[in-house]
């Protein structure tokens, strides 16, 4: 049996990081990890092969070559999944997918030969017989959510590992909270499933062994929902750090309530990690009490912000605009908080409604949904899909005026700066070989070429020269970010109040 699996393009987003791979060079900033996955699950006597979209172009050949496509990918891959499925149904190739995207939207791709509706552990037994037996079912759809104790170590030799910029290891699935708009707990339940520190292990020496030298990416979407069986896993990486001349630094995602656990902190910083994406969402309290979001009401969020940062990790955050509560003010006191608490990767989304979530159920019910999202909530087009309670006019141009505000080169940097002054690393960040060929690009393009940006570049590295040392790494990457962050969501205006602009909509 030959199988090729395809990984559609993601669409161009915040994530994509598509203008920071030109300074790094890289050629896509993560790899299709669950069709990794899936790969190694398949019997291994099939001939596997894998094209990413991201990296390389899609020829006939390969498809030809395939007795069947695997297609794996999210709402965000949804324009480019539509052109695989043009090119394989012009081929006459047999297409079986699986992913978020083809489990919120089943039926536009019911042309396909078979839907995995869902995790593929429980079932990928039973497609691999089905195949090879010739009688495939339309459809998969697994009972319950399976333990993680078979899934075995990505075949990581389907990929080069240097057209990447971070190679990614999954921990758990699920989460113990339930808000509303999220659709985690929809495809992955609400009691997080681990896998064991040996399986774990196992996937960081794969890398090890392959020699991979950067940055890790936890992709849990709740890295701490069962805080006593990760922190076991944290002691383990960290006795397996020890053992190596080299450590491997780690991101993730969680939840607020981690700057309530200062041994969890500690323990993650020893493991290697050195940054966390928290949901935010916003600091409006009736917004938070809206969408369920009840752990991030337990304390201020700015002192958890603070806490967190001071022990090593630096805080990358989620906020969301466009709940029925916003207020009026919501605009500006989204862009004050991110200001204040140094938080320099700000991923400020509109809010979209899912099919799944109480959100997309809730709307429904009270007829208020529009179309489908795109699945890039940074995209005032393709998100807020949903008659909302203030003016959509307002709040897209409101919306606008944040993102121009918070990824301004002024706010950017004096927001790096603000970050640095609480920061405490643990560890001094050095340059490797490779890291060093990026930080002379980035004079290049950052310290010559961005003419509207240049100053502050400068003005940076300077003071992280004098007094910030021990960051020098992280403060570069932040400088890369910031890079393609200006290319999404920066327009170079004069400046402007925010009452003014919104008062200057036609509605």
């Amino acid at each position: 049996m030959k199988i090729l699996f395809i990984y559609p393009e993601v669409s161009e987003t915040f994530w994509s990081f598509k203008h920071a791979l030109r300074l790094v060079r890289r050629k896509a900033a993560f790899p299709p990890l669950g069709a990794l996955t899936v790969a190694a699950m398949l019997p291994a006597h099939w001939e596997k092969r894998l094209v990413d979209l991201n990296v390389t172009d899609l020829r006939d050949e390969d498809l030809l070559w395939a007795d069947y496509v695997f297609v794996s990918a999210m709402i965000a891959q949804k324009n480019s999944t539509g052109y695989v499925a043009e090119r394989c149904r012009r081929l006459g190739v047999k297409v079986i997918a699986g992913g978020p995207l083809f489990r919120a939207y089943p039926d536009e791709y019911s042309g396909f030969n078979s839907l995995v509706l869902g995790e593929a552990e429980s079932i990928v037994d039973q497609l691999a017989k089905d195949l090879e037996a010739g009688s495939l079912q339309s459809s998969y759809r697994p009972s319950g959510f399976p333990d993680l104790d078979r899934v075995p170590v990505p075949l990581w030799d389907l990929i080069n590992l240097n057209d990447y910029a971070t190679m990614s290891v999954q921990y758990s699935r699920g989460c113990p909270f339930n808000c509303e708009f999220c659709d985690v707990i929809v495809m992955n339940g609400r009691v997080p499933r681990v896998k064991s520190n040996e399986q774990v292990i196992a996937e960081l020496d794969a890398l090890h062994v392959r020699g991979w030298q950067g940055s890790v990416f936890i992709v849990d979407d709740n890295f701490i929902g069962n805080k006593q069986k990760v922190k076991g896993l944290l002691r383990a990486v960290i006795s397996w750090q020890k053992e190596r001349p080299r450590r491997m630094n780690f991101f993730t995602e969680a939840s607020v309530n981690l700057a309530e656990d200062p041994e969890l902190m500690s323990l993650m910083v020893q493991a290697g990690f050195n940054k966390v994406f928290l949901g935010i969402e916003t600091p409006v309290e009736d917004a938070l009490k809206e969408c369920g979001k009840s752990q991030n009401l337990k304390r201020s969020l700015s002192d958890s912000v603070s806490l967190i940062q001071r022990s090593g990790m630096a805080v990358m955050g989620g906020f969301i605009i466009g709940f029925d509560s916003d207020p009026p003010d919501v605009f500006q006191r989204q862009v004050n908080f991110i200001q204040k608490n140094g938080i320099v990767t700000a991923m400020i989304g509109l809010l979209t409604a899912i099919p799944g979530t109480r959100l997309y159920t809730r709307l429904e019910q009270e007829g208020r949904m529009l179309f489908d999202s795109s699945g890039n909530n940074t995209d005032t087009d393709g998100s807020l899909n949903f008659v909302t309670m203030m003016d959509r006019a307002k709040i897209i141009e409101g919306y606008r005026w944040v993102m121009n505000s918070v990824y301004s080169p002024e706010m950017y940097y004096n927001r790096v700066l603000a970050f640095l002054r609480t920061y405490q690393p643990r560890a001094k960040t050095y340059l490797q070989n490779h890291d060093i060929v990026t930080f002379v690009r980035s004079l290049w393009y950052l310290g010559i070429a961005d003419s509207k940006s240049r100053n502050y570049y400068w003005k940076l590295l300077k003071k992280a020269v004098a007094g910030y040392n021990d960051s020098f790494g992280e403060i570069i990457a932040m400088a890369i970010y910031g890079y393609h962050f200006r290319k999404l969501f920066w327009t170079p205006k004069l400046p402007v109040k925010l009452e003014e602009w919104l008062a200057g909509i036609t509605l």
